[in-house]
């Protein structure tokens, strides 16, 4: 009985003790002012957004780096990034994202080679009418000039064209036959002996 009352008095007198030494906080603190929390969001917001866009960049470089070593150096590994296709979504001629890393490659390829030309070919799936996969075909193959040469690369060396639904990769007419065969695909026209690496 002793025992448990004294272990009830020193309950008592721990949670008093720990009562007294919490400090009051005052209700006047001063507050930030909207204008001072936006300008700090703001700033914080650009601040991320160019670090993002750094590492995009990074990352792009990396992957050209990375596919180059992966194929070799000779001028086959060249061609075989060259001819790497880019695809596209349902009814779309939107650029993925990961679809500009490959594009970036063939940036660096076409300043590494500035006597190559290509042929960009905007391909379609199965579904519409000849006349609108042909007008969507073009927009897509236009898409990718519009990449490169916005990346430096001279409109004058890369032509395009469309084959609307006219060419499938994949004959099945399912979902993943439809993905696998809209797209584009890029073809070495002139320049094409001696490719060199970036």
């Amino acid at each position: 009985m002793q025992r448990s009352m004294l272990l009830l008095l020193v309950g008592l007198v721990t949670a008093a003790l720990g009562a007294c030494g919490k400090k009051k906080v005052s209700s006047t603190t001063p507050q930030p002012n909207a204008d001072s929390i936006a300008a700090e969001r703001a700033r914080r917001d650009a601040d991320a957004e160019q670090r993002a866009r750094e590492e995009a960049e990074r990352v792009a470089r990396q992957r050209t780096s990375d596919s180059l070593a992966a194929l070799g150096r000779g001028g086959e590994a060249v061609r075989t990034l060259l001819g790497t296709m880019v695809h596209f979504d349902y009814d779309r001629a939107n650029l993925r994202s990961d679809d500009a890393a490959v594009l970036d490659q063939k940036v660096a390829i076409l300043q590494a080679n500035s006597g190559l030309r290509i042929r960009v070919s905007g391909h379609c799936d199965e579904r519409g009418s000849d006349e609108y996969n042909l007008a969507l075909g073009n927009r897509r193959a236009s898409a990718a000039k519009q990449y490169l040469v916005s990346h430096g690369i001279e409109a004058g060396r890369i032509e395009t064209t469309s084959y609307g639904k006219e060419r499938p990769l994949d004959p099945a007419h399912n979902e993943q036959a439809w993905a696998t065969n809209r797209r584009d695909e890029f073809e070495i026209l002139s320049g094409g002996d001696n490719l060199r690496q970036p």
